[in-house]
């Protein structure tokens, strides 16, 4: 067989393969969005059939209406808001300590440094109870304050340690020049920095919108009224073991709560990337 030949049959089994698999990997979420349009009584009597026999958009109407006089849509209002807050607190102080770290000199830096890449390394479930605790005493529990307030303070070591290779990968030699022109180093940060940091920034904030949107325990443990709920919370009010469940209805409304995550995405993904890389300057 020429060498074109076999170059091309291997390109096709490969990306044959990669399509195979990308499908297994999505087909749950497929199946999701296909029972969404399907009549609740039918979702699982035909869940081996990925197309509906019957289309029907009373899932998404009965969805929409949502719970006690509370329309879903305030649920994603809830999430929305909850969402953006704490995303532009962790992305405003996880810059704020990367330049610390990256840049200015103090006593303490690397051990602090340390104790940061420590706390990525330890499981969230470990400081749950004490976090509850802390929070109760505070009066923090049904609220918002104990899933936004802590992200204005840097806790994700992931987002810090993301932005420190980042600055470190910008010159000095721009530090020097906006300091001998008379910038302090606020002026530096402001200035010299988070124009050069943008990507990273996108970066940090686009996770931060998706694990805050996704996030079910934390609403779990610190919300108690239901017209508080977030999004991720109020699907679980769908399912209800002591009377009948309305599956389709709770497929309609996943399907539409992972549309915020969807575009972003689409619409961010070259800043992800760049972000990821942390290249820092480039020619």
């Amino acid at each position: 067989m020429p060498y074109r030949a076999k170059k091309a049959l291997s390109a096709t089994i490969y990306h044959a393969c990669v399509l195979f698999l990308g499908f297994i990997m999505v087909y749950p979420l497929i199946w999701m969005i296909m029972s969404s349009f399907k009549p609740t009584t039918t979702v699982f009597t035909t869940a081996g059939s990925l197309i509906p026999t019957t289309w029907t958009g009373e899932n998404y109407v009965n969805g929409l209406k949502g719970f006690g006089n509370v329309p879903f849509t305030r649920f994603f209002l809830n999430s929305l808001f909850i969402s953006v807050v704490a995303t532009i607190g962790t992305v405003v102080s996880s810059a704020l300590v990367a330049y610390a770290f990256s840049r200015l000199p103090y006593r303490g830096r690397g051990i602090l440094f340390g104790a940061m890449l420590v706390t990525m390394m330890l499981p969230a479930q470990v400081l749950m109870v004490p976090q509850y605790l802390w929070y109760n005493k505070l009066g923090w529990v049904n609220s918002y304050l104990p899933m936004i307030v802590p992200y204005f303070f840097a806790t994700q070591g992931f987002f810090v340690y993301l932005n420190v290779n980042f600055i470190n990968g910008i010159p000095r030699d721009l530090d020097e020049a906006a300091r001998i022109d008379g910038c302090s180093p606020y002026g530096i940060f402001l200035y010299v920095i988070v124009p050069l940091l943008t990507p990273a920034l996108i970066t940090s904030g686009i996770f931060s919108f998706i694990w805050r949107w996704d996030d079910f325990l934390s609403a779990l443990l610190y919300v108690r009224t239901s017209n508080m709920y977030p999004a991720s919370l109020a699907l679980k009010l769908f399912c209800d073991p002591g009377s009948s469940s309305d599956y389709g209805a709770m497929f309609a409304m996943s399907t539409l709560s992972i549309l915020p995550v969807l575009l972003i995405f689409i619409f961010l993904q070259k800043y992800l990337v760049e972000g990821i890389a942390t290249s820092g300057l480039k020619g």
